[in-house]
């Protein structure tokens, strides 16, 4: 890869993210003692911060690599909610497809995190279907949302905004319009993403999606959905071993990681999606694009908890990697 060439053609891009928004929060201290209440470590707490998380963190992570957002998502009439839709507010978010609905919990995640370690992860949520009338004004808004957009990703964690209805409207005014579209899927069933450009699963929600065992091997997973689903490429993620594309026409690539240390892969999915949803609106290549998805999980997974990636962040490990040009904008 050369670094003058890539980091140049890292352009600002109008991205719309549509998918289920919660809050993260993190409850961070030191743990020198175990309770004698019960066999568990006490947790001395040192700070607390709140993050948006879910598509909340895949629209943070694309911030940092400079694209403007628009959101479409949902929160809760709560405190979680308020405090989710203020801190995107800050980050100058467009929220036009943001909707507050009325009996719906924003989900929160809170991880406590003693001495660098998460140490257990508290989830408050109650998973519902977004109600028909929301679908029904969501779709209508879609005209008004899709304007200046330049590609979509959708960030499925199944706590029921995207309903099939709502995901194939999405998707079909993309196609009519051009624009891709990149999903990082929830689920087994992967015909509600028929459609889309690119699905991006991790290796064991391959396997699921595929209804098979590891020992029948990624390659067999991969060509099973696409046979059955009619999408363009299926990205799949695989930890350590770095990240594979499987194209509809039977091509497969393999693209390597490289990190330093892995702390926490927590959100790197997130990172992977915004990475590729820059790149690609970019004009680059999937294959340029995917390398620098690779890049940007491996400084992710160095980090605890949910990570901003920025375009300093890729430049510094690109010198590191490929370090034959060291001068650049």
């Amino acid at each position: 890869m050369n670094l003058s060439g890539i980091l140049a053609s890292l352009k600002r891009c109008r991205v719309l993210v549509v998918g289920d928004f919660m809050l993260d929060t993190y409850t961070i201290g030191k743990a020198s003692r175990i309770s004698p209440e019960a066999p568990v470590p006490v947790v001395n707490v040192l700070q607390e911060n709140n993050l948006p998380g879910g598509a909340g963190n895949v629209v943070l992570n694309l911030v940092s690599m400079g694209a403007d957002v628009v959101a479409m998502g949902r929160v809760g009439n709560d405190s979680a909610g308020k405090i989710l839709s203020q801190i995107l507010r800050d980050e100058k978010i467009d929220l036009t497809g943001m909707i507050e609905e009325e009996g719906f919990y924003t989900p929160v995640k809170n991880r406590v995190i003693a001495d660098d370690q998460q140490i257990v992860r508290i989830d408050h949520e109650k998973i519902s279907s977004l109600c028909s009338w929301q679908e029904s004004r969501l779709i209508a808004l879609l005209p008004h949302l899709f304007e200046g957009i330049e590609i979509v990703a959708l960030s499925d964690y199944g706590k029921g905004f995207l309903t099939p209805t709502l995901l194939q409207a999405v998707i079909a005014y993309a196609n009519a319009k051009q624009i891709p579209v990149i999903i990082d899927p929830k689920g087994f069933d992967y015909k509600k993403y028929a459609g889309a450009n690119i699905v991006k699963p991790n290796l064991s929600e391959t396997y699921a999606a595929a209804a098979l065992e590891p020992e029948a091997g990624v390659e067999a997973a991969a060509r099973k959905i696409l046979d059955t689903v009619d999408i363009q490429t299926l990205m799949v993620t695989r930890a350590a071993e770095g990240i594979s594309l499987f194209h509809a026409d039977g091509k497969r690539e393999d693209f390597f990681v490289r990190a330093h240390e892995v702390k926490d892969v927590t959100g790197a999915g997130d990172t992977v999606l915004a990475m590729l949803t820059v790149a690609l609106a970019s004009g680059m290549t999937l294959s340029d694009a995917t390398q620098l998805c690779n890049i940007a999980a491996g400084i992710a997974i160095e980090k605890v908890g949910c990570a901003r990636v920025t375009i300093a962040q890729l430049a510094q490990r690109l010198l590191e990697l490929h370090g034959t040009n060291k001068v650049f904008s």
